[in-house]
């Protein structure tokens, strides 16, 4: 049926008998119906996809950017500029500015942990951990702000943010610890827990530090102090 009206859709009416005329009418009728039908679920899951784009777009831009400037630097205005688009699109993606701050921190979040996470499987067997340090407490890691480790670039703020903000940041803390503590022989144990504990703050605290000061050579020391008191004997 479908082929038909197809091929009764390309004619024209010249090649139709007078008889068959209202036939064709009603075949263009409803291949008319038929396109209009494919034109209206095809137009908003085109338009959706694009939305979603640009949504992850605004979403990555304000990411790498309350990193590098935290949350109180990060202007609607400024983020929107940066993805390409106008001040007045935001509106259509965010119901606010708070609701955007905590997707960008989620997001943030998440490229740390896939940061390390990929850090611990691509290790030698039984230095994932030491691995892991090493790449946290890098000069490299210091330097790249707005790529690094969300927990060291916004932490002192992170408390005066909103409970959506601050929920996104406490999961993160609790996945870090986790991770840390599942390198140790004893996990699942109430010392390996402890230990990741003191790991994490040591980690995000030295890193906290190394970005602080401005004498390069201190930077370096406060890194490889802290390096070198948490990575385990004999790595």
């Amino acid at each position: 049926m479908n082929s038909f009206v197809w091929f009764a859709a390309a004619v024209t009416p010249g090649w139709i008998k007078r008889d068959d005329l209202a036939l064709y009418r009603v075949l263009r009728i409803v291949v008319n119906l038929c396109m209009m039908n494919v034109m209206r679920k095809t137009r908003p899951s085109a338009r959706a996809a694009a939305k979603d784009a640009t949504h992850e777009r605004i979403v990555g831009v304000a990411a790498r950017a309350i990193r590098r400037s935290g949350y109180g630097g990060t202007g609607v205005a400024d983020i929107m500029k940066e993805a390409g688009l106008t001040h007045g699109a935001f509106y259509s993606h965010f119901s606010s500015r708070e609701a955007m701050l905590a997707e960008a921190a989620r997001r943030a979040c998440a490229e740390s942990a896939a940061a390390v996470a990929e850090v611990v499987a691509s290790a030698p067997r039984g230095q994932a951990l030491a691995s892991m340090l090493g790449a946290y407490l890098s000069r490299e890691h210091v330097e790249r702000v707005d790529m690094g480790c969300p927990l060291a670039a916004l932490g002192s703020e992170t408390s005066r943010q909103v409970p959506e903000v601050r929920r996104v940041a406490t999961r993160h803390i609790k996945e870090m610890i986790d991770l840390i503590a599942r390198q140790s022989p004893d996990w699942g144990q109430p010392a390996a827990h402890e230990r990741a504990m003191v790991t994490i703050a040591t980690m995000v605290g030295a890193l906290m530090l190394s970005r602080a000061v401005d004498e390069p050579g201190l930077s370096d020391s406060l890194r490889e102090a802290a390096l070198k008191s948490l990575t385990p004997a004999g790595h």
